[in-house]
């Protein structure tokens, strides 16, 4: 029996069901949270959380996977009290999330460096998927990193190089942040590649952002997951482009290298409070079996195709977890 872990421990992968690949609970910016919580209120929040994610429930959701990692407030005590209240498979992430460079911390360690050495995030990351995060015996599934618009810079090259090596050495599989206006992609297989993982174990996120068919099926057909997880977000493209590309890729036969998602969170502290739900009010964690899945129906996709873009890609993704 393969099993995954979880919030609350580990559950056989058969049990994931229904899957969003890509949703966050809380996205956070602690040094502002700290020093001006003006707007935040603790126990609001996670109530609030608990009631968006018992909503997402009973619509059909069986799991999350949340790639909230450090650099974007990951806090899993608070993951853990919002998932005690809530029915819900919460699968979270151990990884680094920069666009530019890493965190003061790391700046004169590592290889490279003032201090030079070995490169202390593998060690982090694979104490998270083996050992359980900041003591609070929630392990990490799966490894996440980052490149946007700024291409691979030094740190962000050096933060996916580590993901690569704690996935070796760990088996986790791993969710790149990609910009598909740059191709970046491209650039991901290219230095995993290189450090040897397995594209197969890997999902482009928000592949989903282009409706570039050459790019998609180049990333695909390397073995990749397509992460098209940006549904909701019509402000980067609209509902029916994102839609098409699905219907057009399952067409052709790539099912079996997508998964759906929205990248929507219960908070998030990029944004003014009110902006989100005027500017985007089909960002949120209902879209895609509310809205999506019947738009995919109606334009010839099949059950058995978002069964497997939905249930059987998330499952496998999470199986087959041993250091190679």
């Amino acid at each position: 029996m393969a099993t995954v872990e979880t919030v609350r421990g580990p559950v056989d992968t058969a049990a994931l069901g229904t899957t969003l690949m890509h949703e966050h609970v809380f996205v956070l910016t602690p040094d502002m949270l700290q020093n001006y919580p003006a707007g935040w209120d603790e126990e609001l929040k996670v109530a609030d959380a608990v009631e968006k994610l018992r909503r997402l429930k009973a619509q059909g959701v069986d799991t999350i996977v949340d790639p909230t990692v450090v650099g974007l407030g990951r806090y899993i005590p608070r993951i853990q009290r919002v998932n005690e209240q809530v029915d819900l498979h919460i699968v979270v992430a151990t990884g680094l999330y920069t666009y530019r460079d890493v965190p003061f911390p790391l700046h004169y360690v590592g290889p490279g460096t003032l201090l030079d050495g070995e490169e202390p995030l593998v060690q982090l990351f694979v104490s998270d998927i083996t050992e359980g995060i900041a003591g609070t015996g929630v392990k990490a599934a799966f490894l996440k990193c980052a490149i946007d618009e700024p291409g691979l810079t030094p740190g962000v090259e050096r933060v996916m190089r580590a993901v690569a090596k704690a996935h070796r050495a760990t088996g986790a599989p791993i969710t790149v942040h990609t910009n598909v206006h740059n191709r970046s992609g491209l650039e991901v297989q290219r230095v995993l590649r290189e450090e040897g993982v397995d594209l197969t174990r890997v999902v482009i996120g928000h592949s989903g952002d282009s409706t570039d068919l050459d790019y998609l099926r180049q990333l695909a057909d390397a073995g990749s997951i397509l992460g098209m997880d940006r549904f909701g977000l019509d402000v980067l493209l609209p509902f029916e482009q994102r839609v098409e590309t699905v219907v057009r890729l399952c067409t052709e036969g790539y099912a079996d290298r997508m998964v759906l998602s929205q990248d929507a969170s219960c908070y998030i502290d990029w944004f003014p409070a009110g902006v989100v739900e005027q500017v985007m009010p089909n960002w949120h964690y209902e879209h895609v079996l509310r809205d999506v899945v019947p738009a995919l129906r109606e334009r010839g996709v099949s059950e058995d195709q978002i069964r497997t873009m939905l249930v059987e890609n998330p499952r496998r993704y999470f199986e087959h977890v041993e250091p190679y």
